[in-house]
């Protein structure tokens, strides 16, 4: 179990890094669902690991930054739809 939780919380460090160098190089946009999708998916891993071994400071600051990310990702989806079914 513990090889899991770390290899979880190292494929979401990956990811957040992977997310703020892509947006940084300009490859991706704060407001695409890709960027915000990897913040989502790091977090979820950073509350896994966090979790795990009782850093529940960090644990809770992921759940706020995944809440971030899939309000994010809603609004993406709400306008996505509306510009498309407005013919």
């Amino acid at each position: 179990m513990l090889i899991a939780v770390e290899a979880i919380g190292w494929i979401a460090a990956v990811m957040i890094l992977a997310a703020y160098a892509l947006l940084t190089a300009g490859k991706v946009d704060a407001r695409s669902p890709l960027y915000q999708w990897m913040n989502v998916g790091g977090a979820a891993g950073f509350i896994v690991n966090s979790g795990y071994n009782g850093a529940l400071p960090s644990a809770a600051l992921n759940v706020i930054w995944m809440g971030i990310g899939a309000a994010a990702l809603w609004r993406i989806a709400r306008t996505r739809g509306s510009s498309t079914s407005a013919t």
